[in-house]
C-alpha cells in the first residue's frame, strides 16, 4: 500500500472524527489496529509509518481545531482473540474516537463489532473479505478492493493468459485466505471450469507431502 493511500485512509478518519461531538478534548485520539509483530508485522510497520507522517503533516498545519491528534497503537499480530482484546482497549481505556485497522480479516471481522456496539468509526486499510462491509454496520469502511473483486482477476488471468485447463486452488484456512479462494473458485465456475483439487493448509504446517501428492494426481 503506498504512503499517499495511507495517509488518504487516515485523512478518511480524522474527518469523520471531526463530525463527532465526544472528538473536541485535549487530543484526539486515533488507534492504529494491526499486525505489529508477528509474521505480517512488516505490513503493521508500513501503515503505522503512514499513519505518523499523516499526524505530523495535520498537527504541523494546527491539528483540528487547534486540538493536536495522538495515535494509540494496538497489536493484534492478525490473531483474532488478540485483535477483540485490543479494540476492546482502544474503546474502554484509550478512548479513541476513531480507529484504522485492523489489517487481516480474521482479526477485522471479531474487532469491528467492538467498534460498531461503541459507535467507533473505522477504516481497514487491508480486510479484503466481502462481508467486512456487509453486515449492516454504519460506521465500517475499507480503503482496499474485495476478495470478490480479486477472485475474479485471478481467475480471468489463469484461464486467459496462462490458457491454464486443470487449476487447483490451495489456501491457508484462515479468514483472507480461503475467502480469496473461495472467491477464485466462483470466479471460474462463471467462466465453466471446476478446479481439480481444492484443498487447505493449516498456518505453520511444514509437511507438504500429502498435499503435493493430490496435485500430481490431479494433474493440476
Amino acid at each position: 500500500m503506498s504512503l499517499k493511500l495511507k495517509k488518504l485512509t487516515l485523512h478518511f478518519a480524522i474527518a469523520g472524527c471531526m463530525s463527532v461531538a465526544f472528538c473536541a478534548q485535549a487530543d484526539v485520539k486515533i488507534g492504529v489496529a494491526g499486525p505489529f509483530t508477528g509474521p505480517n508485522a512488516s505490513y503493521g510497520a508500513q501503515y503505522w509509518k503512514g499513519a505518523s507522517q499523516a499526524v505530523a503533516d495535520i498537527n504541523a498545519a494546527g491539528g483540528i481545531k487547534g486540538e493536536k491528534i495522538v495515535l494509540v497503537q494496538g497489536d493484534d499480530a492478525c490473531e483474532p482473540k488478540q485483535a477483540v482484546a485490543v479494540a476492546n482497549r482502544l474503546v474502554d481505556e484509550s478512548g479513541v474516537s476513531a480507529v484504522v485497522g485492523h489489517f487481516c480479516s480474521s482479526s477485522t471481522m471479531p474487532a469491528s463489532e467492538v467498534y460498531d456496539e461503541a459507535g467507533i468509526l473505522t477504516i481497514t486499510p487491508g480486510s479484503t473479505n466481502p462481508l467486512i462491509t456487509e453486515r449492516g454496520m454504519k460506521d465500517m469502511f475499507r480503503m482496499c478492493g474485495r476478495d470478490d473483486q480479486q477472485g475474479a482477476i485471478a481467475a480471468n488471468y489463469m484461464l486467459d493468459v496462462l490458457k491454464a485447463k486443470k487449476i487447483a486452488v490451495i489456501h491457508d484456512k484462515d479468514t483472507y485466505g480461503q475467502g480469496l479462494a473461495d472467491a477464485t473458485r466462483a470466479a471460474l465456475a462463471k467462466r465453466g471450469t471446476k478446479e481439480v483439487l481444492y484443498e487447505g493448509l493449516s498456518r505453520g504446517e511444514k509437511d507438504f507431502n500429502a498435499l503435493v501428492t493430490k496435485n500430481w494426481r490431479a494433474e493440476a
